[in-house]
Parts: structure tokens; C-alpha cells; sequence
């Protein structure tokens, strides 16, 4: 495949270009190349249509029968770059609310975790191949996901952001039009909602750090990204600000799974209905996303993470 640079990528930095150029060719689910309507009816879909009414009481649930790549051990694929969510901290520990959440629901079930860093764009087909147990990367539950792998019930609602310059000339999502050069990073719901929604052509970038460091760069003019991970990256100082965010909990954000192995997905929705009921869920949302301190924030537009039987208790 030849990629033809733009011109505006003429005195990019050598790295950038090199970026690009491996985004745009693809590999794994090749947005690039034949993009998929993600969000297709997404405006329609509730998240009663995908949550479970109940879950199975934690004492019976047999881990050794949960399908799991080495018993005992749930093996995950993750992100490493995409704070707060999932990323490494600086003694090289794999961290973020995902991957903290996922902790607190392993041990209720009395299994470890072990991680590894790997691509967005080929986490779902990963976790499909069954060379991850599951997925844990703020993911979009969508139509088109759930043909690809299985999903357990929701613990987060999503965001997705603009974020430019500052003084930049978009403001909003309104401004993404026909000439604007938008970031994203290849395979994501943000993909699709510019390519599918928006009729645009973005820029893909292989991973969050390369997308915003052509942000603060000027090589892009905006990045369409999860709100999460654009609070991550914009820093005092960097010349950069996050233009406008929307709320979209229709599609809620959920761990991955393979389609045939209910077993674990059960024992996944029983661990994450016990950590909301303790207050775990609603203490880790307060600390990874310091503007949710309340129940309110944390339960937006009358949603609520977990099985329709479990109750958010009050913040205290």
C-alpha cells in the first residue's frame, strides 16, 4: 500500500511521519482502510437492552470452571499510555480506574490479575483469539463490538472530547468540518463517530501519546478523543485545552470477553455487582475522576454501572 503525505506533513518530525504512516496502513482492525460504522444506532440503544437483571451470588460461582488461560489467573490485555484509565505509573506497575476496578473485582472472586500492554486496534480481536482472557481499555460497547467479542455489564459512562490548541479555531464539535485535520487514534468509537457520523477523513495515529503530541505539535488542529484520556494528557503548560466534551451513556464502557466464555463473564458481573455494593465502584470513580465526587456525577442521566439488581449505596 503507498501512502501519499499531505502537505501540510512536509516539515512534520521524521517520528510523526512515521506514525502516521504505520497508523494509516493499518493493521489489526484497519480502520483506515474499511472503516465500520461503530456507533450505527447507537442513538437507539439502551443500556437495558444489553444489562442483565441479576447476577449469580458470588459463593457460587466455581472459578475453577471459568475457562481462564492459566487457573487462578486472569490474563488481560491493556493499555499502557492512556491515563486515568489504564496506563503504567512510574515504578512500571500497571494502573488506572479500569485496571484498579478490575483488581478489587478479581479479588472478590479470590483470582489474580496479570496484565499486558497492547494495541487498541487489536485488543478485541486479541481477546476473541483467546490470547487475553479479557480486555480492559475504557472500551465502547457498541452493535458492532458485540459481533467480535462478548461484554460484561457497564461500570463506566463515556465522554468523548475535542481537544486543540489553545486559541484554536475549533471550538466545538460543530467546527469538524471539511478541511479541519482531526486525530484519532485508529480503531476506536472516536474513529468511527468522525468517519461514519461526521462523513470526515481523519488523521489515525497508532496510540494517545503520538495523536496529542501532534495536537500540541500543530500538525493536527483538533483531536476527537475519550474524555478520559484527553484530561490525561492536557498538562499545565502545554499549550493545549480541551475545546468541548459530551456525555454519551448509551454505549457504556465494559470489560471484554470472549463470546463463548460465559462462565467468566458472569463471575466478571458478580465481582463488579459486589464492589458497587461495598462502595469500592464509587470510591475508585472519586479518585480517578476527581469532577465525580458524588453519586450525581457519578450516575448521569439516570445511569448506573453494574446488573438492574444492584444499588449505587450513598457517598458518604
Amino acid at each position: 500500500m503507498k501512502f501519499k503525505a499531505p502537505k501540510w506533513l512536509a516539515a512534520a518530525p521524521m517520528a510523526a511521519v512515521l506514525a502516521l504512516t504505520l497508523a494509516a496502513c493499518g493493521g489489526g482492525t484497519s480502520a483506515s482502510s474499511s472503516p465500520t460504522d461503530a456507533l450505527k444506532g447507537s442513538d437507539q440503544q439502551s443500556t437495558d437492552k444489553y444489562t442483565t437483571a441479576s447476577v449469580t451470588p458470588l459463593d457460587k460461582i466455581d472459578t475453577s470452571k471459568l475457562g481462564l488461560i492459566t487457573p487462578g489467573v486472569i490474563k488481560v490485555g491493556t493499555l499502557s499510555d492512556a491515563p486515568p484509565n489504564i496506563f503504567i505509573d512510574n515504578k512500571g506497575n500497571f494502573t488506572g480506574y479500569d485496571n484498579e476496578l478490575l483488581k478489587a473485582m478479581a479479588a472478590k472472586l479470590g483470582l489474580k490479575v496479570e496484565f499486558a500492554s497492547t494495541k487498541f486496534q487489536s485488543l478485541l480481536a486479541q481477546v476473541a483469539n483467546k490470547q487475553f482472557d479479557m480486555g480492559s481499555s475504557s472500551i465502547s460497547t457498541t452493535d458492532a463490538r458485540r459481533q467480535t467479542v462478548g461484554f460484561t455489564n457497564g461500570y463506566d459512562f463515556g465522554y468523548m472530547a475535542i481537544v486543540t490548541k489553545q486559541g484554536a479555531s475549533v471550538k466545538s464539535f460543530d467546527d469538524l468540518k471539511q478541511g479541519v485535520r482531526i486525530g484519532v487514534v485508529q480503531g476506536t468509537v472516536q474513529d468511527d463517530f468522525v468517519t461514519n457520523t461526521l462523513k470526515l477523513d481523519p488523521v489515525r495515529f497508532p496510540d494517545y501519546n503520538t495523536v496529542y503530541a501532534n495536537v500540541k505539535s500543530g500538525q493536527i488542529d483538533a483531536w476527537v478523543a475519550p474524555s478520559q484520556q484527553a484530561e490525561g494528557a492536557v498538562k499545565p503548560g502545554d499549550g493545549t485545552t480541551i475545546a468541548q466534551k459530551k456525555v454519551n451513556t448509551q454505549n457504556f464502557t465494559a470489560y471484554a470477553v470472549a463470546k463463548d466464555n460465559t462462565a467468566l463473564t458472569n463471575a466478571l458481573n458478580s465481582a463488579l455487582d459486589a464492589v458497587i455494593a461495598d462502595g469500592t465502584w464509587s470510591k475508585l470513580t472519586a479518585q480517578w475522576y476527581p469532577d465525580r465526587p458524588t453519586i450525581k456525577e457519578q450516575t448521569p442521566d439516570g445511569w448506573k454501572p453494574g446488573s438492574k439488581a444492584v444499588q449505587v449505596p450513598a457517598t458518604k
